[in-house]
């Protein structure tokens, strides 16, 4: 405009075509570059659009303000506002209709001359134009024009005749008389229809926001303030309007004008503009001067359980359309979070779309939601039998499913836990294994040491400790069995080993090292490979031959067990034979590790068995078990020591197996919960431990209560109650002491004990006439001090009066009630009140008097007590 900074006018029927308006009206076609790109003078906006420019007006001068014809015929008709206040119908483009031929070049001029600094067409009476101008002693500041009326003269209006025949006008097209004048004596800087009722106009009058009934012109409704510039209407929200002064925005709600409902951030320099984006609801757009960027904030309503209005949330943010300066903007009245922004100084234009803030939310139940504009997008696990083979699941699933499951909670049949788990992760088959091997020793061992007044073991402490304490070792040759080879194969023997071997369950109690009963559990299991091995390791090759044709029979057996087993059927001890030499270079091509190392075993020299401890193919406890029988003194520390530490970094649960149930097992418990997440196993293993510096280790502290609070966020509540109690039984330090109880409004000292079952100071629970008997009395003041207890809001009767003799039950309730679940401390009869106006009573009358009234049940107490609790409304998820 002239003197003055651009502005920008969407069409409100064309949404590819826009007005900018300087020193002269320019319209503009907006489109793809394709289709824009052959013709000359066509201005690029973004990578994907160019803006054609269709016509230009430069036939109203002085220009100061604009408004575009809300209707669509006439579709081109603009209102110009100047700056000697008139204003002027004008026309871009030419058009064939005759209403816009006889509206094109109408002037309304105001009685005194000043500037005309705002127009606004009535969006739905469209005839009516308002204009607001500065303030003039003798005139108003708001008229309201019709565009369809005609000048018709007056004797008093010679002096204006005058005037108009100064400027050579057709006084035809000229009107100087208003529909309606409003604002007198005062300047008028902004204006908008309000769209919840076109005869309200709300007006930035000088230092009010006034508004304007057309119904009744003698009043209005008015609020002091300075926010009186840029009145906007949000579209989405009727009653909700913008205003600003300086670098202030002040949000206003209409249904309480007193003050704004929200004052914006300050801005350092002053605003320009400030618009509402037609597609996007509470989405508000400010422009400061001399400024690139354009500042959003995102207004956002947020539910109370209540349901009372509240200060919304303001999300603000910063855009940044363009390099240089902006001279003004425009949201697209359709295309979402679209808008056009133009340069204050050259008239370069930017077609830009405000990208929206993209919200994630993970769902306790691993689903991943987020939200871009008004899409919503749900990500879930799948869990078909498709995906499972490609994709794992999330730790979180996992633990999700095994504690439906009551996963770890069987503390009989320990092993029978991995079952739970779903029994296809070998390394939780292993560890549950161990636990219950270490369980059932430890019994044991408990057992022998009490009858020996001894309280030490060494069971929960790992094989790699109970080794550092071997003495008393013994070797001894012993020869095959079932071979005609008599050579003897040093093993070793100790108290130690034996209860190595134990723990590794490959033998049970007892003086003789047994292993049929492991290999026959093998054999149920079909784990073929795995008993031949261990047979062979026991030095019985005709056994371990009989397991491997045992297998290969069997119902989907494999065949080539029996190759394996005519193989070993050749074993001689000559180094320099051709069985050893085909036996050491063929083994490796064996899938099966255990067949593997059978190979290795026979064909390694006496204490070298390095291809039998090194495959890490082979579980942890048959290795170890195998070295505890074939390894020395020297060797065998080493080995383990080593073997543990490569446990340890790894996270391999195998490993609780060497190192027990000690700082070392929390260790590698660490590694493992680094590796996977899973603090439910984690937690469950640790509480095994009998050592109470392992349950005090911050370590194992952190992840019980993170599986804890898992549960709660699984609403898993059931579930968090069962595994508090199985904690509290393993870790009695861990119980929590009293930590709520009800006190006397008078002396502050408890009353809780008279409404227990819990004997007090010697008194019997009898005494208070609560037990049950058919001449209970009414616990109705406090043991301490017998001053009287509150009363209920709704009975009026003391607490700890029965509900069941509350006036109106009748007398055949009290009958019933004697039963041992319906004494006095049945839920019905707790003490209940509200945190927030402290009235309560009977917990039976509050729920029933909250299932059809929002409001407390005390006279002139407004407070909305059950919808102050948020959690009233949630279910357990395994309540089922």
């Amino acid at each position: 405009m002239s003197g003055s900074k651009p502005d920008i006018l969407w069409s409100p029927h064309h949404p590819d075509r826009y007005v900018i308006c300087d020193s002269e009206l320019g319209l503009y076609r907006i489109g793809p570059v394709g289709a824009a790109e052959i013709k000359a003078g066509t201005l690029p906006l973004s990578e994907e659009t160019a803006a054609t420019l269709l016509a230009i007006n430069s036939d109203t001068p002085y220009m100061k303000c604009v408004a575009w014809y809300p209707k669509h015929e006439p579709e081109c008709l603009l209102a110009v506002g100047q700056a000697n206040g008139r204003v002027v119908l004008t026309s871009l483009g030419q058009s064939h209709n005759l209403t816009c031929k006889d509206l094109v070049g109408k002037e309304f001029v105001p009685k005194h001359a000043r500037q005309c600094n705002t127009l606004a067409w009535n969006p739905v009476d469209s005839n009516l134009l308002a204009a607001g101008l500065d303030k003039h002693r003798a005139d108003f500041s708001v008229l309201i024009w019709d565009i369809s009326s005609k000048f018709s003269p007056e004797a008093s209006v010679s002096a204006e005749r005058i005037r108009l025949s100064s400027v050579d006008l057709d006084s035809s097209t000229v009107v100087t008389k208003p529909l309606y004048e409003l604002g007198q004596n005062d300047a008028c800087l902004s204006l908008c229809w309000l769209l919840r009722d076109p005869k309200l106009l709300l007006a930035g009058m000088h230092r009010n926001l006034a508004i304007f009934d057309l119904r009744n012109t003698s009043q209005k409704t008015f609020v002091n303030t300075k926010a009186i510039q840029g009145v906007t209407v949000d579209p989405h929200f009727h009653d909700r309007v913008a205003s600003f002064f300086e670098g202030q925005v002040a949000i206003w709600d209409l249904r309480k004008f007193e003050k704004p409902v929200l004052t914006l951030t300050e801005q350092p320099k002053p605003l320009t503009k400030v618009a509402w984006c037609p597609t996007r609801t509470g989405l508000l757009a400010t422009l400061t001067r001399d400024s690139n960027i354009i500042r959003l904030y995102d207004m956002q309503h947020t539910p109370t359980p209540i349901g009372d209005e509240t200060e919304p949330t303001i999300i603000e943010r910063s855009v940044h359309p363009c390099e240089s300066q902006i001279g003004s903007f425009a949201w697209h009245p359709s295309s979402q979070n679209r808008m056009v922004v133009v340069s204050a100084a050259n008239r370069v234009m930017t077609d830009f779309t405000v990208f929206e803030r993209i919200s994630l939310a993970w769902s306790s139940t691993t689903s991943l939601m987020w939200a871009c504009g008004r899409h919503l997008y749900d990500c879930v696990e799948e869990g078909s039998a498709g995906v499972e083979n490609v994709i794992e699941k999330d730790i979180a699933t996992k633990m999700r499913e095994r504690a439906q499951s009551r996963y770890g909670h069987d503390t009989v049949q320990v092993w029978r836990n991995h079952l739970l788990a779903g029994g296809i992760d070998p390394q939780l088959k292993s560890l549950w294994y161990d636990l219950f091997y270490i369980l059932c020793t430890q019994c044991a061992e408990d057992m022998e040491l009490k009858l020996q007044g001894n309280k030490q073991s060494v069971v929960y402490s790992g094989i790699k400790n109970i080794v550092k304490t071997n003495s008393g070792t013994t070797e001894s040759g012993r020869c095959w069995s079932g071979s005609d080879r008599q050579t003897d194969v040093p093993r070793y023997h100790s108290e130690e080993r034996c209860l190595a071997l134990r723990l590794c369950g490959w033998i049970s109690r007892g003086p003789e090292i047994e292993m049929e009963t492991f290999l026959r559990s093998l054999e149920q299991e079909r784990e073929w490979e795995r008993a031949a091995a261990v047979a062979l390791f026991n030095l019985d090759i005709r056994r371990a031959i009989q397991i491997l044709n045992k297998g290969a029979t069997a119902e989907k057996g494999d065949l080539n067990l029996n190759v394996v087993a005519m193989a070993l059927s050749g074993y001689t001890d000559e180094k320099s034979s051709l069985w050893r030499e085909m036996c050491s270079s063929l083994r490796l091509q064996l899938k099966n590790p255990y067949l593997c190392v059978m190979f290795a075993f026979l064909t390694s020299e006496p204490g070298a068995y390095d291809g039998v401890l090194y495959e890490s193919s082979v579980a942890v406890r048959d290795r170890v078990a195998f070295a505890c029988m074939f390894l020395s003194d020297a060797q065998l520390p080493r080995y383990i020591d080593k073997l543990t530490n490569e446990m340890k970094e790894a996270g391999n649960l195998e490993g609780i197996l060497l190192t027990g149930l000690t700082k070392d097992g929390v260790d590698l418990m660490e590694s493992y919960v680094d590796r996977t997440g899973d603090v439910q196993t984690a937690s469950f293993c640790m509480l095994k431990a009998s050592s109470g510096e392992v349950l005090k280790d911050p370590r194992v502290q952190c992840w019980i209560e993170n599986y804890r609070n898992l549960l709660d966020a699984w609403r898993f509540w059931h579930k968090r109650a069962e595994f508090d109690i199985l904690r509290g039984k393993l870790d009695p330090s861990s119980k929590p002491l009293a930590q709520v109880f009800v006190s006397c409004n008078f002396c502050g000292k408890s009353i809780s004990y008279s409404c227990s079952a819990i004997p007090h100071q010697g008194r019997g629970f009898s005494q208070y006439g609560v037990s049950g008997s058919p001449t209970k009395s009414k616990v109705t003041s406090c043991p301490g001090c017998r001053k009287p207890l509150p009363r209920c809001a709704l009975c009026l009767m003391n607490m700890g009066t029965p509900v069941s003799n509350c006036p109106g039950t009748g007398r055949s309730d009290e009958k019933v009630d004697l039963t041992r679940e319906n004494k006095l401390a049945q839920f019905n009869n707790w003490f209940t009140w509200c945190h927030n106006c402290r009235h309560g009573g009977h917990a039976g009358h509050m729920l029933s008097w909250f299932r059809d009234h929002t409001e407390c049940p005390v006279s002139a107490c407004t407070c909305k007590c059950m919808q102050l609790d948020t959690t009233g409304n949630l279910v357990p998820s395994d309540s089922s």
